[in-house]
């Protein structure tokens, strides 16, 4: 029988409803969450790790960072198969892209969570809990980077997003779809996640940050923040790439400063090009040194900026990582 670990952070999957607060609060271990599978005594042995019970907005980029050294350590164990992490789902995106990007293991990892507390009727915390284990169980998993799975789909680390605050469906990947699915029998696969590169510095860089353009938007925030000398700065802009006037003047000021700027887009699906010349197109700001994120959301190209620092504070050298 394989050996799976599973490493609990908290979250709603770990969360029970309080009469005295009238709400969802962390109330369950990490071997509760197992006990309450007994399936799982068929499939693998478990063995349980907490690594925190926090609810998923107090997860930080540091313990992102410390959770992936800990993934490492227990898969370079022989006598482990793979590794099944539950989590809170606000930032699960952010983790699962963190440690795609960190973790050097090649065994099946997978992150899992639930849109329903442990004590409410329906709960999907043990069905996924069971799915993960299943899939971390696969041959066929092996080598794919880490995988979310939710409502018995698996989906990319760069692909998948948080898409509703409630439904039990909210993970999506837009533009390409789930790379699997968890079937009652089996675990199928329909393609091989492309994107599984690597950057695994010695620390952590914060101080990294993330602004979201609307319309009229001026360049305050950005002159600001300059001052602030923040390490780095990701902006969503509109479309393919653009930004208002006031925008462009903010961009300018903060690489004046040399402070690296990502450029992604607030749009679900597509990536960042330089289409148009206006003002305020990406070609108008070609001559600033910004740095494009082609795909991937503003969340995880924070991620990847806060990584991509701990390795190189050269832009040439970031344009080349983002363009990966």
């Amino acid at each position: 029988m394989k050996k799976i670990i599973v490493i609990t952070t908290g979250g709603t999957i770990a969360m029970k409803y309080d009469k005295k607060v009238n709400g969802l609060i962390p109330a369950v271990n990490g071997n509760d969450l197992v006990e309450v599978v007994p399936e799982l005594k068929n499939i693998a042995e478990i063995d349980v790790i907490e690594f925190s019970n926090v609810p998923s907005g107090h997860m930080t980029p540091k313990m992102m960072f410390e959770l992936a050294h800990l993934v490492d350590e227990y898969a370079n164990n022989n006598d482990v198969f793979g590794i099944v992490i539950t989590h809170g789902t606000d930032t699960l995106e952010e983790t699962v892209y963190m440690l795609n990007l960190l973790i050097k293991t090649k065994k099946p990892v997978c992150i899992t969570g639930a849109m329903r507390g442990a004590s409410d009727v329906g709960a999907d915390g043990p069905a996924n809990i069971l799915a993960s284990v299943r899939v971390a169980c696969c041959d066929k998993a092996k080598e794919k980077g880490v995988l979310v799975v939710f409502n018995d789909e698996i989906h990319a680390a760069n692909e998948v997003t948080k898409t509703h605050t409630t439904s039990c469906a909210t993970f999506k990947s837009f533009e390409w779809g789930p790379i699997g699915h968890v079937y009652f029998d089996k675990i199928i696969f329909v393609r091989q996640p492309l994107s599984l590169e690597k950057i695994q510095p010695n620390k952590l860089i914060d101080n990294v940050y993330l602004l979201k353009i609307y319309a009229g938007m001026d360049a305050d925030l950005f002159k600001y923040l300059a001052e602030k000398n923040i390490n780095g700065l990701v902006v969503e802009a509109f479309g393919c790439g653009n930004v208002t006037p006031g925008v462009k003047e903010g961009i300018e000021y903060v690489r004046q400063k040399n402070i690296p700027v990502v450029l992604t887009t607030r749009v679900f699906s597509g990536r960042v090009a330089p289409l148009y010349s206006y003002l305020g197109s990406i070609k108008s700001m070609e001559k600033f040194g910004i740095i494009l994120s082609e795909g991937l959301s503003g969340q995880k190209s924070r991620i990847k900026l806060m990584l991509a620092l701990g390795v190189t504070k050269d832009i040439n050298k970031l344009k080349q990582i983002f363009n990966n």
